[in-house]
């Protein structure tokens, strides 16, 4: 293998594509070679939907389920052998290695008598895996991610993703909405436990088979789909939008302005005892045996379970918050470093918090609210994670001292106004987040309306869009339409 270049110089041209050929092994571009090579373009949704995610459980046969264990397998080899291709690539020969080139070298793969396997595997999922390796470069490079690891067996989550070509869909015409799915490879329909019915009358966009850790299958259809806003919600006896506060926290997870709280289900403490059996009971088993996977079945379960209890408790809470107001105001909230740890003394401490943090799932609360508001016309303010809005009285805003975190109810020195410390956050919000709003829909022009996202850190943004909305006309400013 040849050496390296000296520096970061990259290499191009001929003789990048000579290292490319001789030394990794990639053939070069046999069809359309007398034209350039053109940027891949993603397919674009049609105007006016959104792409949406169903998900359903299904049951595969002993036969579907042995070729679901060998996709799975072939993604993560093909995942790999990717990244292996790409990371040495650079590393040794100072070469970029992009899609096409790896879409080439997994043709080869296919090709070459040791790794012949992969072609009882569609190549259309093979080349999924590429896309997702090509994906996360992409945000490795803009600073949102890390650099791409390794998927391990039992580690990473299995997966593979079915395009079009990689499936047959029939409609059931008695039912619009569920039918027959066939994947790629298989000779007969997956047994799938239509929960809903998806937009009738059109064809998924693609499919993702996933399995957890606990050995349930999912069937995740992607839809464009045209979802109507809900209609506007007002105050009583007024044209003012209706707004909520929501103060998230720990001692309840959600707290409103009005006083009502989502309490934490906390369900890691719940079922804790049960779980630290299990983890003994795994322990003692021999390793390779098959009481020991009989165990580790149970955990995983177990977990399966919170996790499904926690996301339906979510999504309705958040679906319910969404229909009844119109500006749903949050805190800027800095999740990774809140869960930083610490050394040294109080380390179990913030340990023990660090997972109630994670029990209480802000980030999937916050996500949940962001794309329904989006979906249903809605409005989000995120408000600067630097506000006060725990030690400011809401009566009289004065700024108190800092409070610490077992004081849940103070009374103001100025006004003395006795205040729910969680209740008090959550009317501080809604006051600073419906400010924030009508200074964003000053700026709009008439019949505009905000944008789903309001974020404060991004206001200077946001204003400028929108003044630039109101002086050159509807078709120049920011992509704020209604929903």
């Amino acid at each position: 293998m040849t050496e390296p270049p000296e520096g970061p110089v990259r290499v191009v041209g001929a003789e990048a594509k000579r290292v490319k050929r001789e030394a990794l092994g990639i053939a070069d571009r046999s069809k359309h070679h007398t034209r350039p090579a053109a940027p891949i373009k993603h397919r674009a949704k049609e105007p006016g939907t959104w792409q949406r995610v169903y998900r359903f459980r299904f049951y595969p046969t002993p036969i579907q389920a042995g070729q679901l264990e060998q996709t799975f397998g072939a993604c993560r080899w093909v995942y790999n052998e990717g990244l292996a291709l790409r990371s040495g690539a650079w590393e040794q020969h100072r070469v970029s290695v992009g899609f096409a080139e790896t879409c080439r070298a997994l043709t080869g793969w296919r090709r070459a008598e040791a790794t012949s396997w992969l072609r009882d595997v569609s190549s259309t999922v093979l080349q999924q895996a590429l896309r997702h390796l090509d994906g996360a470069y992409t945000r490795f490079f803009k600073g949102t991610a890390k650099f791409p690891q390794r998927k391990k067996k039992r580690r990473s989550q299995d997966s593979a993703t079915y395009v079009r070509t990689g499936f047959r869909w029939v409609e059931d015409p008695g039912r619009p909405g569920t039918g027959l799915v066939t994947l790629a490879k298989h000779t007969t329909p997956l047994d799938v436990r239509w929960s809903r019915p998806l937009p009738g009358g059109q064809l998924p966009v693609k499919l993702t088979v996933t399995r957890d850790r606990a050995g349930r299958y999912f069937l995740s259809v992607l839809v464009e789909e045209r979802i109507e806003p809900l209609p506007a919600a007002f105050l009583p006896g007024g044209s003012e939008p209706k707004a909520v506060g929501l103060d998230l926290g720990l001692a309840a997870l959600v707290t409103l302005d009005d006083g009502s709280k989502l309490e934490h289900p906390r369900l890691l403490k719940k079922y804790a005892k049960e779980l630290a059996r299990w983890q003994r009971e795994l322990h003692r088993k021999q390793k390779g045996s098959k009481n020991r996977d009989k165990a580790r079945k149970r955990i995983t379960r177990l977990y399966a379970l919170m996790n499904d209890v926690r996301r339906d408790m979510l999504d309705r809470f958040t679906t319910r918050l969404v229909r009844e107001n119109q500006v749903l105001v949050v805190e800027d909230l800095y999740i990774a470093n809140l869960m930083r740890p610490t050394v040294g003394k109080g380390r179990r401490r913030k340990a023990r918090l660090n997972q109630s943090i994670i029990d209480a799932a802000w980030g999937e609360l916050l996500r949940q609210l962001r794309y329904k508001c989006q979906w249903y016309g809605r409005t989000l303010v995120i408000v600067d994670r630097f506000f006060p809005s725990t030690r400011r009285c809401s009566a009289c805003h004065t700024k108190g001292p800092r409070l610490d975190v077992s004081v849940r109810e103070w009374t103001c020195a100025e006004c003395g106004a006795a205040h729910d410390r969680d209740e008090n956050a959550a009317v501080n919000l809604r006051d600073e987040g419906m400010r924030l709003y009508w200074l964003v829909a000053a700026a709009l022009p008439p019949g505009r309306m905000p944008p789903p996202v309001i974020k404060a850190s991004e206001l200077p943004e946001v204003l400028l869009a929108a003044e630039r909305s109101r002086t050159d006309g509807p078709s120049a400013g920011m992509p704020v339409e209604p929903l």
